[in-house]
């Protein structure tokens, strides 16, 4: 592929793609995201109104005039749902992405079309979407996206809960939605609106305004709804040539609940319509008006094959029941490429040669795409493709004919694979997976069979393809209200272990509906202990903290429960061997050799068995507590979360005292989380101390499993390293942290999914170490290296990995600044700009983050001569840093003093700004006083700002004020600099 540029001078593009084999595909002003085995991850495209079809071929069939891309229906009514967009568009950041969420025949394309076309005649570029993987792609070429001279550009993403996160990430930090100078609109379709949270964080990374927006159910009073029946009727007239359509009336009660959705309005019309221009009775409830529709489309199918006629010339062949099973295919594998879809209609092993099938259903169903390089093009609209398989499918009662081979045909398009073309045997689920189980699920909400008779029974031979159709279909599995428990189970047992990006969401919604399901029929307390635990964890890797934390705090109170239980039945055990003891007969067999002993060692026995069911108690008690501090952690509770680790702590130390060498991992993870709280806290000497047990305890453990136990014991490592340097014990500090990583880096090489988010983290305080050792080049080279991992981390999973990219950007802003290098003001202002995204969300957690992130960003600014706005992210810094003292003092009053001393030397440089430099000068002496901080850093800052303020103070002739100022601060020693 060859591209010529578009810089400067340029008068023209030129792109020409040639391809060997496989897709070719070229844009110019966008970037390319591909796999290399699969073709592109998603096509961009200029969007394109679809040309008018030809209107004797469109009356043909009345349900083609439902399809939105022939906007049969002039656009009527959500004109207050438009204006929101219209105004979305034109307002607020450069970057905005609006999630457009409704469920299926609610209008969401026709506005979203209509919407395109208003930017378009705005003098917006409007660009659509195509995933990759799955789905029949444009044919190839190039799309020239430049956006010289375009007022904006508009990206619209249909399905956009379908892709999976990863792929949506990949499109979101495409280059054409990032150029400075063009603001840039992303509209997302979709059901519903689980997935958003997750592209919401997605978004953040790039400091993108996100809004959401519900397409809500038409009101039920008949005046709006009336109106749009009307404007569909009048249109749908229009093409039946009838003239004026004011007596067709509407066929049922059109403030019926089912008419709340505006293709059930459109449907309505088009059967009224029809039915005036044909000589028949509409039905009069949606079902039927459903069933109508569908009957015509059998009527087409034996029209043609009676007439035999084709448009290219070719005998139609294919019989009407023939064709009802290609519609059903399609409406399950949505369109392919003819090759596989050739393939598909092989393994059905139809009494027709599939090429002859394929060429007749497309006559029907002709492909979107205008080269027409696709073939199996479903039925549209989606909500009527799903009817249509729910009443192929046998077990309903509707006056419709179920087919026998609906259900084996489903069956042999979920059958697997052969394997890859690479030569791995491994049997795969087919690519249309995701559709077949989504349109299966979406149709069991409305028809009760479908699930019962068909799509649970599958899944209950084959459960890992509901894993294999992805996040949104397991959210939608985890949605239906008959699904069978233990189904749900056989699905569970095959999510990976782990966090799963695209699969999270899904995961988290199923294991949330069977809690209640696992906690009735498992309710031994050491079972509801692990099921409340699993639960919080995988909340947890979907981003729901505070959902998170409940089940964290249920798991919690089930071990008290079992903790308690353990010890009344240890009581009772030791109450009957009080008695056993107290008998003459059990006292002479004791004391007797022989036969008779054998009976104390089995009371001893059963003490023992007593004991250590007590343990495994106290043990799961204290791994909950754990698990408790850490999502309390994460919603910026840190008392809370420090006295659930030190509870902890005092368990499994008493527990390794008890059991020697049982518990010492445990005891080991247990007193570094405490040392993590302890340091969150304000108090670097009892963190470090609590590290430095944990590493006593990891060195103990076998070295025969270092995959085990090592990466805990790098993480300590640098976790210890961190405390001495607080305690200005740095070449101490370096040595550790630089052993810590180097045996991160080994297990991060070996396992890469598992270990690199860890790595990125000590990567990030070894930078900070090396700064302070004044060895810049490598500080800065390796804080590169932490935030391109994170980087790249982010884009996968942005709610689990973006705010650790914040403060590594963080660190490499100030690492870069300590080098002397200008990027410096890049990556801290990026660091800031997610950190005052997140600190807006949940501020008890990420509030803390921003206030240190802004001051490396202030020292910056400061340093490229951006003084003003030095002094801004300062004072902005001491804000947040108030309220936060105010709440905690214990935590954050002394870092509140530190942030007063940056923006009193900063102040100090600006004559207009020295009252309110003062101001916090005097602020941090009496506090100074008030709580007699020893930390020679504390000191020797104070005195160093002082002593700059008194010398300003007087050259400004403000003598009262400076000796003032000197009194005050005769009360802080001066004191040496410290080593760090």
């Amino acid at each position: 592929m060859t591209t010529a540029g578009d810089g400067p001078g340029a008068s023209h593009v030129h792109q020409e793609v040639r391809v060997e084999s496989g897709f070719g595909y070229g844009v110019i002003g966008a970037d390319l995201h591909v796999f290399a085995d699969r073709g592109p991850v998603y096509v961009l495209e200029e969007y394109r109104q679809a040309q008018p079809p030809d209107p004797e071929w469109l009356a043909e069939l009345p349900s083609r005039m439902l399809n939105a891309r022939y906007a049969v229906v002039d656009f009527t009514g959500r004109q207050d749902q438009l204006a929101l967009l219209r105004q979305w568009r034109d307002t607020g950041p450069r970057l905005a992405a609006r999630w457009l969420h409704a469920p299926g025949g609610q209008g969401k394309t026709r506005l979203a079309a209509q919407f395109a076309q208003d930017s378009l005649a705005a003098g917006w570029k409007v660009v659509t979407a195509t995933h990759g993987p799955g789905s029949v792609l444009p044919p190839p070429g190039s799309q020239d996206l430049r956006l010289t001279g375009e007022r904006g550009l508009l990206l619209i993403i249909d399905y956009a809960d379908r892709w999976p996160l990863s792929h949506l990430t990949w499109l979101l930090s495409n280059a054409i939605l990032h150029q400075s100078a063009v603001p840039a609109r992303v509209l997302m379709l979709a059901r519903g609106a689980d997935t958003w949270p997750a592209v919401r964080a997605a978004l953040a990374n790039h400091q993108a305004g996100t809004s959401s927006q519900h397409l809500p159910s038409l009101p039920d009073d008949t005046g709006q709804r009336t109106e749009m029946f009307n404007a569909a009727r009048d249109s749908f007239a229009t093409r039946y040539s009838l003239g004026s359509a004011a007596d067709v009336q509407p066929p049922a009660r059109l403030d019926d609940p089912d008419f709340g959705l505006t293709l059930a309005l459109h449907i309505a019309a088009l059967v009224a319509v029809d039915a005036h221009a044909t000589g028949r009775r509409p039905p009069g409830d949606m079902a039927n008006l459903t069933i109508y529709l569908l009957d015509r489309e059998h009527l087409h199918w034996a029209r043609l094959h009676t007439s035999g006629e084709h448009d290219t010339g070719d005998t139609y062949a294919t019989p009407p029941t023939l064709m009802n099973r290609t519609v059903f295919t399609a409406a399950l594998t949505g369109p392919l490429a003819r090759s596989p879809a050739t393939a598909v209609l092989g393994a059905l092993r139809l009494p027709l040669e599939p090429e002859r099938v394929l060429t007749d259903h497309s006559l029907c169903y002709p492909p979107a795409d205008p080269a027409g390089t696709s073939v199996l093009e479903p039925l549209y609209p989606d909500r009527l493709a799903e009817d249509f398989i729910a009443l192929t499918l046998p077990g309903h009662t509707s006056d419709y004919p179920a087919q026998s081979w609906a259900a084996p045909t489903t069956s042999t398009l979920l059958a697997p694979d052969g394997g890859d073309a690479t030569g791995n045997g491994e049997r795969t689920a087919p690519s249309w997976t995701p559709r077949t189980v989504t349109f299966l699920a979406a149709a069991a909400e409305r028809w009760p069979h479908v699930g019962a008779d068909h799509l649970y029974p599958l899944l209950h031979a084959r459960p890992e393809l509901a894993v294999a159709a992805g996040g949104a279909a397991l959210t939608s599995l985890a949605g239906l209200q008959d699904i069978d428990p233990e189904l749900l189970e056989s699905i569970a047992s095959h999510f990976p272990e782990d966090r799963h990006v695209d699969l999270d969401a899904g995961i988290a919604a199923v294991t949330v509906r069977l809690a209640p399901h696992r906690l009735v029929h498992k309710p031994g307390w050491s079972t509801q202990v692990a099921i409340h635990h699993d639960v919080g964890l995988r909340l947890h890797y979907a981003g729901r903290e505070p959902q998170a934390l409940q089940a964290a705090e249920q798991a919690v109170a089930a071990a008290r429960r079992l903790v308690e239980e353990a010890a009344d039945t240890r009581a009772r055990t030791m109450e009957r061997l009080r008695r056993a003891a107290s008998d003459p007969a059990f006292a002479r067999a004791a004391a007797a050799s022989g036969p008779a002993a054998e009976e104390k060692p089995a009371q001893l026995g059963a003490e023992e068995k007593a004991a250590q069911l007590g343990a495994a108690a106290e043990r799961m008690l204290a791994g909950a507590l754990r698990s408790l501090g850490r999502r309390l952690s994460a919603v910026g509770r840190k008392d809370e979360a420090l006295a659930a680790s030190q509870e902890a702590v005092t368990i499994m130390r008493r527990l390794v005292q008890d059991f020697p060498t049982v518990y010492d991992d445990e005891f080991g993870a247990a007193l570094y989380s405490l040392g993590g709280d302890l340091a969150s806290m304000g108090r670097p000497g009892d963190a470090s101390a609590a590290a430095q047990e944990a590493i006593q305890t990891y060195r103990r453990l076998p070295a025969d499993d270092p995959a085990t136990y090592e990466p805990d014991l790098a993480i300590f490592l640098v976790g210890c390293g961190t405390g001495l340097f607080d305690q200005g014990r740095l070449p101490e500090a370096l040595a550790m942290t630089e052993e810590g990583v180097a045996i991160m880096r080994r297990h991060a090489q070996a396992d890469p999914a598992t270990r690199e988010p860890s790595f990125a983290e000590l990567l990030s305080t070894l930078s900070l170490r090396l700064s302070n050792s004044n060895r810049p080049a490598e500080a800065t080279a390796t804080a590169q290296e932490a935030v391109a991992v994170y980087r790249r981390l982010a884009e996968i999973n942005p709610a689990a990995h973006e705010p650790e990219l914040a403060e590594a950007l963080r660190c490499l802003g100030l690492c870069l600044l300590k080098a002397g290098r200008s990027e410096s003001l890049d990556a801290s202002g990026e660091a800031v700009g997610i950190q005052r995204r997140l600190a807006r969300d949940i501020p008890a957690a990420y509030e803390p983050r921003l206030a240190e992130a802004l001051l490396i960003h202030s020292w910056c600014l400061y340093a490229t001569g951006r003084h003003a706005e030095a002094l801004a992210a300062t004072r902005e810094q001491v804000e947040v840093y108030r309220r936060l003292s105010r709440g905690n003092p214990g935590t954050y009053e002394h870092r509140f003093a530190v942030a007063q001393l940056s923006f009193a030397g900063l102040c100090a440089g600006t004559k207009s700004e020295m009252d309110d430099g003062l101001r916090a000068i005097n602020e941090v002496i009496a506090t100074y006083r008030r709580e007699g901080h020893a930390l020679a850093m504390f000191a020797f800052g104070l005195r160093s700002a002082g002593d700059e303020f008194v010398k300003v103070l007087d050259e400004l002739g403000r003598e009262h004020d400076a000796a003032e100022l000197r009194q005050a601060l005769s009360s802080v020693p001066e004191v040496t600099p410290p080593a760090t």
